[in-house]
């Protein structure tokens, strides 16, 4: 499981800390190509916040093509 917190206190969004925390992994090598992400409703309650939070995140960064998710294969990170 991704280690993920989020900062309470933090103005950054809560969905956008989780968006450039994922972001920067990703671009780190942490999260290499193929690695699979937990499901949207894992990642939320590991993180203690609501799905609301995660899916706007991994929606951002399918749009920019870090990720993508075909229907009933899961989340993963892409090859570039």
């Amino acid at each position: 499981m991704i280690q993920l917190t989020v900062d309470r206190h933090d103005p950054e969004p809560a969905y956008r800390q989780v968006y450039l925390r994922l972001r920067a992994a990703i671009l780190a090598g942490e999260l290499p190509p193929g690695t699979r992400l937990p499901p949207t409703r894992d990642l939320a309650r590991a993180a203690g916040v609501a799905r609301v939070t995660i899916v706007p995140a991994y929606l951002t960064l399918g749009a920019e093509g870090f990720i993508e998710s075909p229907v009933g294969a899961g989340t993963h990170v892409t090859a570039g």
